[in-house]
């Protein structure tokens, strides 16, 4: 891995905006702006995945950093051999995720139109940015019809068996995506919820 470091939120900005990064590690406690403000403000422009450093057992940290749209968090003390495994099954997911088939699928269903391959979302033929998480779960639903995810299954297929999030990160992104896919999430025409069950596309 080739690595660049930041020492202060507004040149961890200036680093990504300069440069193309397959992944960010983001810390939350950072001098000038905080993590979760430089996290905010490369959704901006970026849909690069990044991972965010939390303290320990602090549920609002890990809750506000996937709201301000990380993929995932790892929590403080950290063992440097799981950050290592986290990147790499985000690497394995988002960049090369095309690689070994090389299919040119592209699904098209009313205004909404996936291309898996290229991994973007257009609606009514305006592209949608969407987090590598975001991507990965809409994707796994329009793949799978009118099939109900729990929100267990969602969060074991999408973030894998040994994630030690819980379901509440499913519900969060769950939200982030029907507010940028749906013109009216409270009656979501794509992505909708079996109460009691879980979340299937339509």
């Amino acid at each position: 891995m080739e690595v660049d470091c930041a020492y202060d939120g507004e040149e961890a900005l200036e680093k990504v905006r300069a440069k193309k990064y397959d992944i960010v590690l983001l810390d939350i406690m950072l001098p000038k702006l905080s993590g979760l403000e430089v996290c905010q403000q490369i959704r901006e422009f970026s849909n690069v995945p990044i991972i965010m450093l939390t303290a320990k057992g602090d549920d609002m940290d890990k809750i506000l950093g996937l709201e301000y749209g990380a993929d995932d968090y790892i929590t403080k003390p950290f063992n440097i051999l799981e950050v290592k495994a986290r990147i790499k099954a985000i690497m394995r997911r988002t960049v090369g995720k095309s690689e070994p088939e090389k299919k040119t699928q592209v699904i098209e269903a009313g205004d909404l139109k996936l291309d898996c391959e290229g991994r973007r979302l257009y609606i009514a033929g305006k592209e949608v940015n969407l987090t590598a998480k975001e991507f990965d779960v809409l994707e796994l639903l329009v793949l799978n019809p009118n099939k109900v995810y729990s929100r267990e299954n969602l969060l074991k297929l999408v973030w894998g068996a040994d994630y030690p999030g819980d379901v509440r990160t499913v519900d969060v992104h769950i939200r982030r995506l029907r507010e940028k896919v749906e013109s009216n999430p409270s009656e979501p025409k794509y992505v909708h919820t079996k109460w009691g069950v879980g979340y299937y596309y339509k």
